[in-house]
């Protein structure tokens, strides 16, 4: 089994969907979730954390943030989240075709870091415009890999696929 990353900040995980979402043509929980690894890759190979701190699961489609996950299908009934969180995903967000994300509101940016903005900027330019088949295959990459379908990826795998693993690792571990 995976470790788990300490730290996940369910306020931020919103801001961060309506971030990535009113960037995005199609806002999708495959193309949030793409996006949202391909920044937390960045941010972790440049600056040592995860955006949000969130986990993510080896799912057949590629990586996926769990918690974030959840929250994004709260609004259409197929997830269960505590009460505090159910009501600011309601009041951030919709969900429309099933998939699709629809903000009622613009992101507060000021929850998001200068880095963490610069790597979800990045990350959007460079894949909110790639198709379903294309992030599926991008996002299957070795930390993906390592785990079963449906279980976490740890943090240690994701930073193995960086260029700076070993420092990262290093800096991980300590």
């Amino acid at each position: 089994m995976a470790a788990r990353v300490r730290n996940f900040d369910p306020a931020k995980a919103i801001e961060t969907i309506l971030f990535v979402a009113e960037r995005l043509e199609d806002p999708t929980f495959h193309t949030v979730s793409k996006v949202l690894y391909f920044a937390d890759k960045e941010h972790l190979q440049r600056y040592g954390r995860l955006i949000c701190g969130d986990d993510y699961v080896a799912m057949k489609h590629g990586p996926v943030p769990s918690r974030i996950y959840d929250m994004m299908k709260f609004p259409v009934g197929r997830s269960v989240l505590p009460e505090q969180q159910a009501n600011s995903v309601n009041e951030a967000f919709l969900v429309y075709n099933a998939y699709c994300i629809g903000p009622k509101r613009s992101a507060d940016e000021a929850r998001l870091s200068p880095s963490e903005i610069e790597c979800l900027l990045d990350s959007i330019r460079q894949y909110g415009n790639k198709s379903f088949d294309e992030l599926t295959q991008l996002s299957h990459d070795q930390a993906w890999d390592s785990a079963d379908e449906n279980d976490l990826i740890s943090v240690e795998e994701i930073a193995r696929t960086l260029p700076n693993s070993e420092e990262l690792l290093e800096y991980l571990r300590s």
